[in-house]
Parts: C-alpha cells; structure tokens; sequence
C-alpha cells in the first residue's frame, strides 16, 4: 500500500483527495503543521507528495527545496496557479510534476499512478550491470539518484538521473524529445513539453557544477545528445 501525504491548506480540497485515494487503496496523510511541512512530512515515510503551492507561512516551493535536502520522492503540485513560469519554478524547485486547478480527479489518479510506477513500480530502474556507469571519468549511481566527477559529486532527482542515464546509453547519439518524454513520463498526454527543457536545464547546471559545461548537446528540431568530447585533454 502506497503513502501518499497532501499538502493542502484548503479543507475541502484536501478532503476530496483524500476521500478518493482512500478509495482507491491508498494509505493517506494530511499536513497539520504548515509551519514544519518538512519533518512532518518525513516522519509520515510517504511514497508520494501532493504539494500545493499557496500556503501559510512559506510557499510550496519552499517546502519542495527543504524535502529535496533528505529525499527524492516524488512530489506532484497541485495549483490554481496556471501561468508557464510557475510549472517552470515547480520543477526547478526540485517538483516532478504540475496539476493546475480545477482538476479532474482521472487525471490526478493518473498522474499519481504513473509517478508511482516510475518511482517504485513497472517502470522503475531494475537493479542490473548500469545501475553505476562511467563515461570519461563522470559517474552515475541511479540506485543513489548521484553524480560524481573528479571527486565532486551532486545529488540528482529521479527525473534527472532518468534523463541522464536515457542519454548515456545511446552516448554520442541524438536522443529524440519524444524518446525522452515517454520515459520521464508514461503519461505524456498529461505533460507539458516545456517540463522536459526544464529538466534538461536542471541536469545541465549541475554538469556545470561538477566542471562540466556543454556535455548536453541541443540537436535543433531532432533532440538531445551528450557530447562525445568531455573529459578530453583536447576539448576546449
């Protein structure tokens, strides 16, 4: 049985979901401490966040950076909040998907269910030979969602080490935005287009951080690619 913990400061709201995942078998929590969503939420072990954005004391955002400091569950916002700058801020702040309201409780079941199968289900990374690679010295460790390189390392989302590791193995070739999209999101149907460029500029800053710039290739109207050049004595 999942754990699934709302964060929803409006009762009502917070009541319908909860009334319709218990329906649906799952185990549910609300937050009663929006002064300390973090360690609350933690103590609960949930296996999936709903995460709204306006609430009291701190935003949604917020909260989302505090979680990504101890967890890489999955964390879902829900808004009434419909401008592209708050989905982009969203999945910045460490966010894995975005539902705006009103919603329709099809696709919020949807949308849970396809972030649980890709977190712990069908879809999720089997333990095999590639669960730690290495590519010019850059190494990643998909069962700890981390990525080291001279000794630096940087904690990834379950997003972005899919995103990476979906690059990696076709190394030096172009990866289409579509082939990304459905293994990101099973239900690409529900996701913005955007979300996934997103994603991309995330994993690319933390390259950066770690000394790394340019190793995501853009291919104009084709997709993406990692360059074949890092970690060369001859690359500039």
């Amino acid at each position: 049985m999942y754990r699934i913990f709302i964060v929803e400061d409006d009762d009502k709201i917070a009541g319908i979901l909860k009334e319709t995942l218990d329906k649906y078998g799952y185990e549910v929590g609300r937050a009663q401490r929006f002064h300390d969503i973090k360690n609350e939420g933690m103590q609960w072990k949930p296996d999936l966040i709903l995460l709204d954005i306006n609430l009291p004391r701190f935003d949604g955002f917020y909260w989302c950076r505090q979680i990504r400091t101890c967890s890489n569950v999955p964390i879902i916002f829900l808004s009434a909040r419909t401008g592209d700058m708050d989905q982009v801020m969203a999945i910045e702040n460490g966010g894995d998907d975005y539902l705006t309201k009103p919603f329709h409780l099809d696709v919020v079941l949807a949308k849970i269910k396809g972030a649980l199968r890709r977190a712990y289900g069908e879809y999720a990374q089997a333990p095999s030979a590639r669960d730690e690679w290495e590519l010019n010295g850059l190494r990643l460790d998909r069962s700890k969602n981390s990525l080291v390189y001279t000794d630096n390392r940087v904690e990834l989302t379950k997003n972005e080490t899919l995103l990476l590791d979906c690059l990696a193995a076709k190394f030096g070739s172009i990866v289409s935005r579509e082939e990304l999209l459905e293994a990101l999101w099973d239900d690409v149907d529900f996701v913005d287009d955007n979300t996934l460029t997103v994603n991309v500029t995330r994993v690319r800053r933390k390259l950066e951080e770690l000394g790394l710039p340019g190793v995501i290739e853009t291919v104009r109207g084709q997709g993406y690619r990692l360059s074949t050049k890092w970690g060369n004595p001859d690359h500039e």
